[in-house]
């Protein structure tokens, strides 16, 4: 390739480098928005985050057609095509925190109004959020940086989530057991911790891509995971 065709091809894969650092932030503002509705039972926040979804869903599709038409036209080898297939990626991962997110809010506006909810219970799930806040933007930091080191941190804390997500389940359902009157409530509340424990895996898929874009080398080792409410019964 001429000098030229080299830096209209690298213009391309940093172009395309800066719009997912665009969605990355506005994801991280749905996530952000998501728990804070919840915890502060706030309504016009909630909507707000709801609405806001329809942008990361625009960038996803911008992103996956420009590193396709990269792909297609260029033929791109070795870590150039590791990048443009990681932009596929990790947008994907996004949209799909943003989806989670935008639930998140959804659940927040229907249980908004039911002020008997223990106030334990909105703490410890505003705690999982903001865990999972923190590994979102870790995770962001490492793609910006191409950090592989740090990018496996991500990976390896995911299980923290896990088993905060566990603690919250079991939580709930003694809640449920004791008084009836708070299924409801439990149960958005229990897909609200499972959305967040979601969003968890999904900053772990962007970890492992960071890790084989800086790396050249996917994953090997199986996932730490601590989600033990599959095999958890109503009477433990």
């Amino acid at each position: 390739m001429t000098d030229h065709t080299v830096k209209s091809f690298q213009e391309e894969l940093d172009g395309i480098t800066a719009s997912i650092a665009q969605m990355g932030g506005l994801t991280e503002a749905q996530l952000a928005g998501a728990i804070e509705s919840v915890s502060r039972r706030d309504s016009e926040l909630a909507e707000r985050t709801v609405q806001e979804d329809r942008r990361i869903d625009t960038l996803e599709a911008e992103i996956e057609a420009r590193a396709v038409r990269v792909i297609a036209l260029r033929q791109p080898m070795a870590s150039d095509l590791r990048e443009a297939i990681a932009a596929i990626k990790i947008s994907s991962d996004l949209e799909r925190i943003g989806d989670l997110a935008k639930n998140i809010a959804k659940r927040a506006l229907v249980i908004q109004g039911d002020f008997d909810t223990p106030v334990r219970l909105i703490q410890g799930i505003a705690r999982m959020g903001r865990l999972a806040q923190g590994q979102l933007k870790s995770v962001l930091d490492a793609f910006s940086n191409r950090d592989a080191q740090a990018a496996m941190e991500v990976w390896r804390g995911d299980e923290e989530i896990d088993e905060m997500y566990n603690s919250v389940f079991r939580e709930l359902l003694t809640y449920m057991m004791e008084d009836p009157r708070t299924i409801g409530v439990c149960t958005h509340l229990m897909f609200i911790a499972k959305n967040i424990e979601r969003i968890g895996d999904h900053a772990t898929n962007i970890a492992e891509t960071v890790r084989y874009v800086v790396t050249g080398v996917p994953v090997a080792d199986d996932r730490p995971k601590g989600d033990k409410t599959s095999t958890t019964s109503v009477g433990a």
